[in-house]
């Protein structure tokens, strides 16, 4: 016999509302628009000592402390080759060929990602998240999810494996 166990959280305080824009098919550029998103964290793994395979409001908290950074702020991808970010000391230039913009810096946040898709939002968050779960926890999940729905029926899931 083979038993399996899983921890998913979603609340309405995982959730952040912000900005972005996308490239796509290497020639366009979608106008600057927002979403409400909503994130969902799983994660598969043995049971503990304390029979659970990880706290949930550990879980919930560090998800938490995630989508916070991105809530109410404009997302910038800095791996983008059709993108160009600038930072400047109070502000952010951004420039897709003709189109151009200017951020105050406080009201960006420059993801390491090239695009902020749903799919790549979720893999920027499930590998911030299983750091933290590593160095906060030393816990190392057999699975870890991350699902993020920017809106309703419509998500993308990020799943990383041990």
């Amino acid at each position: 016999m083979t038993e399996s166990f899983k921890v998913r959280v979603t609340k309405d305080h995982l959730v952040f509302c912000s900005g972005h824009f996308i490239s796509y098919e290497g020639d366009r550029c979608e106008r600057l628009h927002g979403h409400n998103y909503r994130t969902a964290v799983e994660v598969e793994g043995d049971l503990d000592v304390n029979f659970y395979v990880f706290d949930f409001i550990a879980l919930k908290q560090r998800t938490k402390m995630i989508t916070e950074e991105l809530d109410h702020r404009v997302m910038l991808p800095t791996r983008n080759p059709l993108i160009v970010v600038m930072e400047r000391p109070s502000s952010i230039q951004v420039r897709y060929r003709e189109r151009e913009w200017l951020f105050p810096r406080e009201d960006c946040v420059l993801l390491p990602i090239e695009n902020t898709t749903a799919e790549l939002l979720a893999r920027y968050i499930g590998k911030r998240l299983l750091d933290d779960l590593k160095r906060q926890y030393q816990f190392v999940p057999r699975v870890l999810r991350v699902e993020v729905e920017e809106n309703v029926g419509q998500s993308a899931t990020y799943e990383w494996r041990a």
